[in-house]
């Protein structure tokens, strides 16, 4: 049989065990029609680039299929009729990918970050921004400019005429 991946954006009103039932619901559809899900994995809550449909943030399933073609037209035709369903997007792959995705990859990096405290350059303690730094001969800030502005001797007024 063919394999997949699908993925699946729903809505971020939806509670988490909304989302599950969604799940449960295509994952029997795609048993009963005699496929499989070699992996299942929620990614979560995450941000959108664009709105869609008044939603800032969507709830994302992934899903690797082994199933023939006529699976993922029910599942995806289920997931038209769904209001819940955002987005969807099916792909054949060649082999299905071991272990788990690179969204979950990114969540356990993410969490070790949190866990050994490096901040990068978000922990200005450390330097990391450009405010401190020494500005050699080109003078401070916009602050420096307006004081030298005021040193200055008034500028003779030009007859108007």
């Amino acid at each position: 049989m063919p394999l997949y991946e699908h993925v699946f954006m729903s809505r971020q009103d939806a509670s988490a065990q909304q989302v599950e039932e969604l799940t449960n619901h295509l994952k029997g559809v795609i048993e009963q029609m005699g496929g499989k899900i070699a992996k299942l994995e929620q990614w979560g809550v995450k941000s959108l680039a664009y709105r869609l449909r008044k939603n800032r943030k969507a709830h994302y399933t992934f899903m690797n299929l082994d199933a023939p073609p006529a699976v993922v037209n029910e599942i995806e035709r289920q997931e038209r009729l769904n209001e819940e369903v955002l987005r969807y997007l099916t792909v054949r792959v060649e082999e299905l990918e071991e272990g788990p995705s690179i969204m979950m990859r990114k969540v356990d990096r993410d969490r070790e970050r949190d866990e050994r405290g490096g901040g990068g350059f978000r922990d200005r303690d450390r330097g990391g921004f450009r405010g401190d730094r020494d500005r050699g001969d080109r003078g401070g800030f916009r602050g420096d400019r307006d004081r030298d502005r005021d040193s200055r001797p008034p500028r003779d007024e030009a007859p108007s005429g």
